[in-house]
């Protein structure tokens, strides 16, 4: 059981205790959760410990999973906050409709997707999950639950999207679907040869696309160095109204004793990614599952990393730095010995979300995984971190497992005003380990004064 509530990553401990929905529901209606340190878990898709709660319990929300309705004329759907998007996009396609903003899995809950904020390969279209929220229940441990909307609520409704489950408990939310010809997508592959060529690609691929998103051969090095592809896509007119089954076609069954996504083999995956993706120049439609959620089809992919794990790393940096900084993000990964399975880059544009606190911002996003070899990736780590941010740019909270507090607080210089909101009987570890750390530090020197 405890394996269920890992994070996905698994370099964390798993959650030491949960807590059934009916429960941890019936314990906040009744004002006895005051003192106590709960945190909803979705299906675990966070890459760190936003998810985790070492010092209290986990509260298991797969078993709140009811669509309780759709207007199939407006794409309006209300739905419990443990429903996955996989479940949504089965009920809604075909009526002709699918999520304005996914990410890259569709087994992530509802709650997840607003706590988080995600954003997908249409950032420059839509805007992140939340621009797309109409309404929530929030529990709160003083027994009421709270109708948040823009208009209602305002302050918690800003603070519960991205509020990465700190704020109470989300028991169902409405959000707005948008209607599109066909769940297919026609797709087209551009190769790049570098990243000034991508650069040089990326804002009319946007402009003419509704997604975008470019993949990097990380480990390419002399002439090679930075080349990539450019996937585009969008919803064919003619095409599949009915979702694939939801399930994947393969499965790493156990966990094995090493990491299997090392140096040689990603190598060879690079290169050979690299040639036969980048036949296909002319645009084709595909089944939407394998555009957006590629990874889905292998179960437990993450086992691969062997027992250490993996550590992801998303920075944003402005569009102004991004020629300079995303090439040098590369290079210190290499220098450092460091593969990526897989490198994404794609671009944000300026539609700005209702959250208090958004990963998304103009600019280039760069995301890295990494296996966990202890202190050497660490150090690798905290380097990408000190540029990003040196450059202005910010951390992805809901894939980190390791910033330190002054990361966190240059990413997101408005945190101050989530915890003011925070419910006091919800906490994560990745909280205490930031915005805990700030509190703390700021005491101290308010008593040494």
């Amino acid at each position: 059981m405890a394996e269920r509530f890992q994070s996905f990553g698994l370099a964390t401990p798993p959650a030491a205790r949960t807590m059934h929905a009916d429960d941890a529901i019936a314990l906040l209606k009744g004002g006895q959760a005051r003192q106590a340190s709960l945190l909803a878990y979705g299906n675990g898709r966070s890459y760190g410990d936003s998810c985790q709660n070492q010092a209290g319990a986990v509260i298991d929300m797969l078993p709140l999973n009811r669509i309780r309705g759709f207007n199939a004329e407006t794409g309006l759907l209300e739905a419990d906050a443990g429903a996955l998007l996989a479940d949504i996009i089965a009920h809604a396609a075909p009526y002709g409709f699918f999520p304005a903003v996914v990410p890259g899995t569709q087994f992530v809950t509802l709650g997840g997707a607003i706590a988080n904020d995600v954003h997908g390969k249409n950032h420059h279209r839509r805007g992140t999950f939340g621009c797309h929220v109409e309404s929530f229940a929030l529990l709160r441990s003083d027994g009421r639950t709270y109708r948040c909307s823009a208009a209602e609520n305002p302050r918690l409704f800003r603070a519960t999207i991205g509020g990465l489950g700190l704020t109470g408990l989300i028991l169902s939310a409405s959000i707005r679907l948008m209607r599109v010809p066909s769940l297919d997508i026609v797709e087209k592959t551009t190769r790049f040869r570098d990243l000034g060529e991508y650069f040089d690609l990326a804002e009319a691929a946007d402009q003419a696309n509704e997604y975008a998103v470019a993949w990097i051969d990380q480990l390419a090095r002399g002439r090679n160095s930075g080349r990539g592809l450019l996937f585009t896509g969008n919803h064919a007119e003619h095409g599949s109204h009915a979702a694939s089954r939801a399930g994947a076609k393969f499965s790493v069954p156990v966990q094995p004793p090493f990491n299997v996504l090392n140096r040689p083999f990603l190598t060879a995956f690079n290169a050979a990614y690299w040639w036969k993706k980048g036949r296909a120049a002319v645009p084709r439609q595909v089944e939407y599952q394998g555009f957006f959620f590629p990874l889905d089809s292998v179960r437990d992919w993450n086992r691969l990393y062997g027992p250490k794990g993996l550590f992801q790393h998303q920075s944003v940096v402005p569009e102004e730095a991004a020629r300079a900084v995303v090439p040098a993000l590369l290079v210190a990964a290499r220098q450092a010995g460091q593969g990526s399975f897989l490198t994404v880059l794609k671009r944000f544009g300026s539609i700005s979300s209702p959250a208090l606190l958004s990963f998304p911002r103009p600019g280039y996003t760069l995301t890295l995984d990494f296996p966990n070899r202890g202190a050497a990736t660490l150090a690798l780590l905290a380097e990408l971190d000190r540029m990003a941010i040196a450059a202005g740019g910010a951390v992805n909270p809901y894939k980190d497992a390791r910033m330190d507090a002054s990361t966190f607080a240059a990413s997101f210089p408005e945190w101050s005003k989530l915890e003011a909101l925070r419910d006091p009987a919800f906490m994560s570890d990745f909280w205490v380990r930031t915005a805990g750390s700030i509190d703390a530090q700021r005491r101290r020197a308010e008593a040494a004064e």
